[in-house]
């Protein structure tokens, strides 16, 4: 009889366990949020990544505003001055200026000015005085000027607001991998537990009975009861670790920029190594060094190194003298082009020159301080991002050896724990002797469960590394 009562013993544990084997299957296959699903919601509608384009447009406005500076340009003075029914003078001056690139600017201009105290170099004929003619820098301003480095900043600034765009749509994708991660790791230990919190519990009413039957000592019930009672606890914490992870998974979750809450039903799914990697697009990667050339990072600040040469540019030019000249034709008939000739003309020369260029030498100097800092921070960048590369490479290599061995072991621990139960119900072992076997696999089943999605981790903080956008 007491043979028979514990084999039927043994049978109620199997056919519970693949029960709630069964029920567990069940429920990840209608309350499942994956990882490719997840991803994919994060980059559809997370407000970030609408927020990330908002970086392109600041770039295409800035060289919007930068080009500007080579509008064509009309300007319209007109001064009149009429005291006690005398006119003093009745001045029009209309322009229209075409700016180019190397500084040079193209002017067309129609002047009438009238009255009895008109300035005499203002007299122009009745019906006004037309002049077409040409501006430009020779020294200073020639080759560059304020205009040109305006363009030309501009445009290196759009290519660094694309790289600082594509790190922050990495940071945010990596940030939100990370989380799932985390989610799907305390979600196992808390599944970890419930296993062997049934198996405790199975184990208290086995005990109870064979305590009935006078097969157990009463001391077995409180020691099958207090296994029970710390079962419960770290369920009840790794329970609590599970919310919180979701409600951090849940702050990735948007949906027609309405955020989204994961209902405590939902868990995460273990993703295999291929899937997390297309989703990462770290699939097919063999050429690491080509990706580091392309790092958003290194071309944020190679675009910096760029604008920050055209400004040592600038002030380098600025060593130079000023030296403007103008040169216009005149003429009293617009209609008639053969009246333009260098008879009629109008011609300013500037010169200026400081005699010791302090102002000039001290912003070339702290422009070139600026430009070798942040070729160093560069260089210093480059090395870094190329050691961390070598470090994800190491460490999943590592982790891809820990996680065989194991799952090894967590295969050699469950025979064991099923050998000392067997043992235990025949009489032949102790409730401490069982119990101490199963935290070790507790313990080990908890390792190989961050050691798995540690390996998951290392392969985000790849992508994460290497800088890839999406």
């Amino acid at each position: 009889m007491k043979t028979l009562l514990k084999y039927t013993l043994l049978l109620f544990i199997f056919v519970y366990s693949e029960i709630l084997a069964a029920q567990t299957k069940h429920l990840s296959l209608e309350n499942v949020l994956t990882f490719e699903e997840y991803l994919g919601y994060v980059k559809k509608h997370h407000p970030l990544l609408k927020q990330a384009d908002l970086i392109l447009s600041v770039g295409e406005a800035n060289l919007l505003k930068a080009r500007g500076g080579f509008d064509p340009k009309i300007e319209v003075d007109y001064d009149r001055k009429k005291f006690k029914n005398t006119e003093y003078y009745d001045q029009l001056s209309a322009t229209f200026k075409i700016p180019t690139w190397y500084g040079v600017e193209f002017k067309a201009n129609f002047e009438e000015n009238m009255g009895e105290f008109l300035n005499p170099n203002l007299t122009v004929p009745d019906k006004g005085l037309y002049s077409a003619g040409i501006s430009f820098s020779l020294a200073q301003g020639f080759l560059i000027n304020e205009r040109m480095a305006s363009l030309k900043k501009a445009r290196f600034f759009r290519e660094q607001t694309k790289a600082d765009r594509d790190l922050l749509v990495n940071s945010l994708l990596f940030e939100a991998s990370s989380a799932y991660l985390e989610w799907l790791k305390v979600t196992n230990e808390e599944l970890i537990y419930i296993t062997f919190l049934k198996n405790a519990n199975t184990r208290l009413l086995a005990v109870e009975r064979s305590v009935e039957m006078g097969e157990k000592a009463a001391i077995d019930i409180t020691e099958a009861r207090i296994t029970l009672q710390n079962r419960q606890l770290n369920l009840e914490a790794a329970s609590l670790k599970r919310k919180k992870a979701a409600l951090i998974v849940s702050n990735y979750l948007w949906l027609n920029d309405v955020p989204m809450e994961i209902r405590e039903e939902v868990v995460p799914v273990l993703p295999k190594l291929d899937a997390l990697e297309a989703s990462l697009l770290l699939e097919g990667i063999t050429d690491t060094s080509r990706l580091l050339r392309n790092h958003p990072k290194l071309l944020s600040l190679d675009a910096k190194i760029d604008e920050l040469t055209v400004e040592r540019s600038l002030k380098l030019n600025k060593l130079l003298p000023k030296i403007n000249i103008q040169y216009n034709f005149l003429t009293p008939k617009i209609d008639q082009a053969r009246t333009l000739n260098t008879a009629n003309y109008k011609a300013f020369v500037n010169f200026s020159f400081p005699l010791f260029l302090r102002k000039a030498r001290g912003d070339l100097q702290l422009a070139n301080l600026k430009l070798q800092d942040v070729n160093f921070e560069r260089v210093s960048t480059a090395t870094t991002l190329q050691n961390k590369i070598d470090a994800v490479y190491a460490e999943i290599n590592s982790l891809s050896k820990q996680n065989q061995l194991i799952r090894d072991i967590v295969i050699d621990y469950k025979a064991l724990v099923k050998a000392e139960e067997r043992k235990f119900f025949l009489g032949e072992s102790s409730l401490f002797i069982i119990n101490s076997r199963e935290q070790k696999l507790i313990d080990i089943q908890l390792k190989e469960n961050k050691l798995r999605v540690k390996q998951l981790m290392a392969t985000a903080n790849l992508y994460n590394t290497l800088g890839l956008p999406i």
